[in-house]
């Protein structure tokens, strides 16, 4: 994790503060009261196991995820090349939500994207070194109010712009377990409404099927896509099936132009905005 720790040039440890006055003139500092979490870069194998716990208790023991490690930590090769963003409760030190960043540059040491074991990406790879991969993201059950996933998202647009990515790339995944029309018609209906032009399309090697199977497009965006689709971001093709996780998971590109400084400043300040 040692390029984490030099190359990353906005702050380490952030805490949400208010947004320039010249886009939300109204909001001042004493306006919003200090959240009790502050968001990192993991900095050493411990941050990253607290990361990987996290994302064990969260995926195997709460969405019954067929994990290889039986160890309680939830790890892959791909962990080693990532930097890990963190958001730490301040109470009792605990890591209680993370995401997992892949840059252009450490995918080519990792030998690829981990979303290039699902999907041919050969189209989306000509994007180079502006393109980012998110992954792995996850928040605690006792801190799903809003804040932590804010702060998450915030503490991703500040590394991301500090590095210029342009594009992100992740998998969005729609939970297949009990409900296969629900998960059928949600997943015809992404590609119906926001189908990525065919300079971003990408094929996946194990398909979700769709044909012949009964739809229902009642379903709900599961909340991580929804937040996806609001920012701009399109699927890039069929869904893969993830046997491992049980979900079908859609390649979604979101690019970084169309999100604009006042949606931004919009997530610190709701992030800044504890429960009494």
């Amino acid at each position: 994790m040692e390029e984490s720790a030099s190359t990353w040039s906005v702050q380490r440890q952030w805490r949400p503060s208010a947004p320039p006055a010249d886009s939300v003139p109204a909001t001042t500092a004493s306006d919003l009261p200090v959240t009790p979490y502050v968001v990192q870069l993991a900095v050493d194998n411990d941050d990253v196991e607290a990361a990987q716990r996290l994302r064990y208790r969260v995926f195997a023991d709460e969405c019954g995820a067929r994990l290889t490690s039986d160890s309680g930590l939830d790890r892959d090769p791909f962990d080693a090349y990532c930097d890990h963003l963190l958001v730490r409760s301040l109470e009792s030190g605990q890591v209680v939500g993370t995401y997992r960043i892949l840059t252009f540059e450490q995918a080519r040491r990792a030998g690829g994207f981990y979303s290039a074991n699902e999907f041919d990406l050969r189209r989306i790879a000509a994007l180079g070194p502006r393109l980012v991969e998110l992954g792995r993201a996850c928040v605690d059950p006792a801190h799903r109010d809003g804040v932590v996933i804010s702060l998450l998202w915030a503490g991703l647009f500040d590394y991301l712009s500090a590095r210029g990515c342009e594009y992100v790339i992740g998998c969005g995944s729609v939970n297949l377990t009990g409900n296969d029309a629900g998960a059928a018609g949600l997943c015809n209906r992404l590609k119906r409404d926001r189908l990525a032009p065919p300079d971003w399309r990408v094929f996946p090697y194990r398909p979700y099927p769709l044909d012949g199977v009964a739809m229902d497009e009642q379903a709900m965006v599961p909340p991580l896509m929804k937040g996806y689709l609001r920012l701009g971001a399109f699927v890039c093709g069929d869904p893969a099936w993830d046997a491992h996780f049980g979900t079908a998971d859609f390649l979604m590109l979101l690019p970084m132009a169309g999100i604009s400084a006042r949606h931004v400043n919009g997530l610190r300040r709701r992030a800044a905005r504890t429960r009494t």
